[in-house]
């Protein structure tokens, strides 16, 4: 499908899609582009395609042959949980990112035009800041990011009393971490952990893409205690900013605070490698990992996911939180571990 694509004077930019000669550019673009995340990167729209199925569309805005501006959208279309377009699906944030004012309107204008050409129920963008005023938009969600001093020490004794005393609790009890270069302890633990909670996991097919895709910025840290698996994390590296993504762990974790002292291992372990900030990512309000990040003394800054509806009459509320979603979790939580990571690959590519 062509988006937007045409002639133009040289001073105006004009649209196209990637294609696989475009991926470098495009992630030296989200390098340099201070509006940019790593939700931004090319590896996205494989890792989408490939792991859910889904159709994506990374546009770009083009002047004078150089990358100006990038929206990254792909299309999730469910009987379950309704029919969208978003930027971007699975990820933190997303939306235009742009050097240049003038891509981002025309980058705008092609995803409207896209929502409209396939009759989704709504076009989503999730931002970091808000865009548009006018169009539904959801406060739920905040990240929490913190700078990191390059001393351990330093970072230590930041973290608040009773927190830091889990770390050291976790220390105390022996755990030992571990990089890992594949992700099977990471989805063992993982898996665990969602189905405690009730929600269905990702197929271990796309933490593998992760890692093979994002390469050395794609990084597994397993906590383990006498040899056990206690708990893993799979981590983003940015520039100069660790991003803790994926994270689970036994039931023994919560025994020897092996999720502090896995937190507390990736953060000492980063800082020393020069990294400078310290994303703990995304949590909804009212839940209990937010209150967990605020206890290590972050700050929530607000996300801003913006909707503007085609042929949905209201927002989507497709989270855990959700009254209507109760009795699906206390059903999911009583189902065996074997057909929930059967199934559950089914549903989750739905959600986004």
């Amino acid at each position: 499908m062509n988006v937007g694509l045409g002639q133009a004077p040289a001073a105006t930019p004009v649209i196209g899609q990637m294609q696989p000669q475009d991926i470098a550019r495009w992630d030296e673009f989200v390098a340099a582009c201070p509006e940019a995340t790593f939700f931004h990167r090319a590896g996205w729209k494989q890792i989408i395609e490939q792991s859910f199925g889904h159709k994506t569309w990374f546009l770009y805005a083009e002047s004078g042959g150089k990358i100006v501006g990038i929206l990254a959208l792909a299309e999730v279309k469910s009987r379950l949980f309704g029919h969208s377009l978003s930027s971007l699906p699975f990820c933190v944030s997303g939306g235009i990112a742009v050097t240049d004012e003038a891509a981002r309107q025309l980058l705008d204008d092609a995803a409207q035009t896209l929502a409209a050409q396939l009759k989704v129920g709504h076009l989503e963008y999730r931002n970091t800041v808000p865009r548009h005023a006018d169009w539904p938009s959801k406060d739920l969600y905040v990240t929490f990011r913190k700078e990191m001093s390059p001393d351990p020490e330093v970072n230590l004794t930041s973290i608040p009393r009773k927190q830091r005393a889990m770390v050291r609790k976790g220390i105390k009890a022996g755990l030992e971490s571990t990089i890992d270069d594949n992700v099977d302890r990471l989805f063992d633990a993982y898996s665990k952990s969602v189905h405690r909670l009730g929600t269905p996991v990702f197929p271990k097919k796309y933490f593998r893409l992760l890692k093979e895709v994002f390469g050395k910025d794609c990084e597994v840290l397993t906590i383990t205690k006498d040899g056990r698996t206690i708990c893993s994390v799979l981590s983003f590296y940015f520039r100069d900013e660790v991003l803790p993504y994926y994270g689970g762990g036994t039931p023994e974790a919560r025994d020897v605070a092996g999720n502090d002292f896995m937190y507390w291992e990736l953060m000492r372990r980063s800082c020393e490698r020069g990294f400078r900030i310290f994303d703990f990512g995304r949590s909804k309000r009212g839940t209990g990992a937010f209150d967990f990040k605020k206890n290590w003394g972050f700050e929530p800054t607000q996300l801003y996911y913006e909707y503007q509806l085609h042929a949905a009459d209201a927002m989507p509320d497709n989270n855990p939180l959700n009254p209507k979603y109760q009795l699906f979790i206390k059903v999911w939580q009583r189902m065996p571990l074997f057909a929930a990571n059967a199934i559950g690959p089914f549903i989750v590519k739905s959600l986004g």
